[in-house]
This record gives structure tokens, sequence and C-alpha cells, in this order.
């Protein structure tokens, strides 16, 4: 066996390990109930993984994971599934696992905004509950079945960033980014001030319902009673497999490449023939149709939304997860998104500090590992070549 394939089996070793460990570390967090035991088991987590960073296994399993993306995908799911089958009737559990999930969804949109073209983008949350709101009025006011009506969701969200991607293209840095901020602050505005969409009172949804099948109804299944939350969490992580097969796709294609070249020097891409405004519009409209159908799943499994929930300080959230991950690497966007929605939610005697909390991850995150928790590796540009860092 060559020195290189040693290599790859070590990768994907422990990537499958850092899986069933993280899996096991999940279903402790979500099972345990008295504080000290929580907190013994994040500070036994913040060790472990303190450890393995100093040892290098951390970006060995890094490797592992961009290596063999097919057989990590579904390593994943399978440990996803066997803890929500330990949680099968508990609707709190699922329903934070189901919130994570579309959390990843609406983050690997923005992930190839930011990750991949550059783009930066405070106004995640606002594109977020466009897809909820387009899926709730026409749900409300319609006949239209609920599988178009969440792609409508999407749709009105790549729309309406379409229209916003304006004045971003004429912007830069600082710049850009206070354009969504204002976007951001507007779409919360309107949606307060305009009792079509049901004022700061909100609209209420109704549950999913996929070809004739329920998604608020409960489960049976050898006489095993499982709550109707299994039936989001299954979408929502079907939703997840096909965003990360998409970001995947377009990381490794020449649209990556494009993309990738417009976000490291604009000038250069520009003198190499390559269309600037093509890509950025290319990257803001698809990670704002991934947005929209996230919000829009998020929305009917809610049964309620309002203007409050879809503040400037949700999209300070997304952001948070992209930059803990590793901006740049879909892979990092789980871990992040599990560690800043989940955290709260368990410890809830922080929830009025939770935003106190993400600063203080983003500034260590900054200050002891600025590439985020799984930094992206560095590009291959030709089949089977091996890339060392």
């Amino acid at each position: 066996m060559t020195h290189a394939a040693r290599r790859d089996g070590r990768g994907w070793a422990t990537a499958a390990f850092t899986i069933v460990t993280c899996a096991v570390f999940l279903l402790l967090f979500l099972f345990l109930q008295q504080l000290w035991a929580v907190f013994a088991l994040l500070a036994a987590g913040i060790v472990i993984a303190v450890v393995a960073a100093r040892c290098g296994l951390l970006a060995r399993a890094n490797a592992g994971f961009a290596d063999h993306g097919r057989k990590t995908s579904a390593l994943l799911v399978v440990a996803l599934l066997v803890v929500a089958g330990f949680f099968h009737n508990a609707p709190y559990p699922l329903l934070m696992l189901s919130t994570v999930l579309l959390f990843i969804a609406a983050c690997l949109g923005l992930h190839i905004q930011s990750g991949y073209a550059g783009i930066i983008n405070f106004a995640g949350a606002a594109f977020f509950g466009i897809g909820a709101y387009t899926t709730a009025v026409l749900s409300a006011h319609t006949a239209i079945p609920h599988l178009p009506v969440l792609a409508a969701g999407g749709v009105m969200a790549a729309l309406i960033g379409s229209i916003l991607i304006l004045p971003v293209l004429r912007t830069y840095g600082y710049y850009e980014a206070l354009v969504t901020i204002a976007f951001g602050i507007l779409f919360r505005t309107f949606m307060e001030v305009n009792n079509t969409f049901g004022g700061p009172q909100g609209l209420t949804l109704p549950g999913l319902d996929l070809f004739g099948w329920s998604f608020n109804n409960s489960l049976s299944l050898g006489g095993i009673d499982i709550s109707f939350y299994m039936n989001y969490l299954l979408l929502s992580l079907l939703l997840v497999v096909g965003g990360i097969a998409i970001v995947l796709r377009i990381e490794r294609s020449w649209v990556g490449l494009n993309l990738d070249a417009v976000r490291l020097d604009e000038t250069a891409a520009k003198a190499f023939g390559i269309s600037v405004a093509r890509w950025k519009i290319t990257a803001f409209t698809l990670g704002n149709l991934l947005c929209g159908i996230a919000g829009g799943v998020y929305g009917m499994m809610q049964g309620f939304i309002s203007p409050a929930s879809f503040a400037f300080s949700d999209s300070l959230i997304m952001i948070s997860i992209i930059i803990l991950g590793g901006i740049g690497n879909p892979w990092g966007v789980i871990p992040a998104a599990a560690i800043i929605i989940m955290l709260p939610e368990k410890l809830q005697f922080i929830q009025e500090y939770r935003f106190l909390l993400y600063g203080i991850l983003v500034i260590l995150i900054l200050l002891f590992r600025p590439q985020g928790l799984m930094p992206r590796r560095l590009r291959a540009y030709f089949p089977g070549s091996e890339v060392r860092e």
C-alpha cells in the first residue's frame, strides 16, 4: 500500500471516528437534564476538541470529510437517524434537531455567497423570512399543493435577492455589508407595518402536507408511537443532503473555480475575462433560493411566524455559524450550527445572554482559530492531484 493510500485511509477512519464521537456527544447532550451533568459534558467536549486539534486529528478529519464526501455524508445521515430514533417520541429534542437542520440548509446558501463568491450578506434571516411569508400567504389563500408552495418560497427569495444584488454589485467590503444590513431592517419594518402580512402579530401556517400525508400527524411503527416532528426532521435532513450535494458539486466544478477567482481578486478575474457581475448574481440567487426553501419548511414546522422571528439578530446568528464553522468549508456549517443553535436552547438560563455568547465564540475563534473549526483546504485543480498544506 502506498503512502498516499495509507494517508487516505487514516483520513477516512478519523472522519468516521469523529462522526461517531459527535453523535454520542449529541445524544448525551440532549438526554442529560441536570445542569451539572451538562456542564461536565461540555467541559469534556472542549478538552477533547483542544487535544484533538493539538494532535492534528481535526485536520486529518477535515481531510477525510473533503476526500470522502459521499461516505461521510452517508455516515452522518445514519448517525443522525440513530440519535433521532432514540428520541422518537420526545417532541422537544426532535424539534431542536429539525431547527438545526433547517439553519444548516439556510447557511449552506450563505456559504455559497460568502465562502465562494465573497459576498457579505447580513440579510440571511430576511431571505429566510421571505420564504416563510411566501409559504404562509400561498398556503392560506390558494389551493396550490405544498410542494410547489415551498419551491415558490425559494423562488421569491431568489427574485427579491436579484433586485438587492444591483446595489450590492456597486459597492464593496463594508458598504456591501451595509446594503444587506439595511435590507434586513427594511424587511422587518415592512412586515411589521403591513397588515396584509399580519403586522407585528404575525401569521399562522398550516402543517405541511405532501402527497396526501399530513406532517402534523403522529406516526406509529410496529406499535411504537413516533412524534410528528420526525416528519419534519426527515424532510429537513433531505433538504440538507441536497444542499450539501449542490454545494460540493459547485465547489468541484468550473463554476466554483470562477467563484473562487471572483472572491480572491476581482481585478485579476476581470483581466482574465471572468464576468464578476455574472458570477456574483449566480451565487447570490442560488444562495437565497436555498434560504427561502428552508424558511418555508421552518414556517410550516413552527406553525406561526412574525417579523420578530426574522430580525437582524437572527442574521448575525447565521453569520456566526459561517465564521465558526470555517468560511468556505460546507462541512464546518454542521457542527457550528449545532453549537450555536442548541447550546442556548439547552441552557435556558443563558437565553437572555445568547448574543453575548455568540460574540464571545466569534472573538475566541478569530483569536485562536481564525480559519474556523474546519478550515477549507486548498483547491486541487486536477483530478487525482494531492494537496499538501
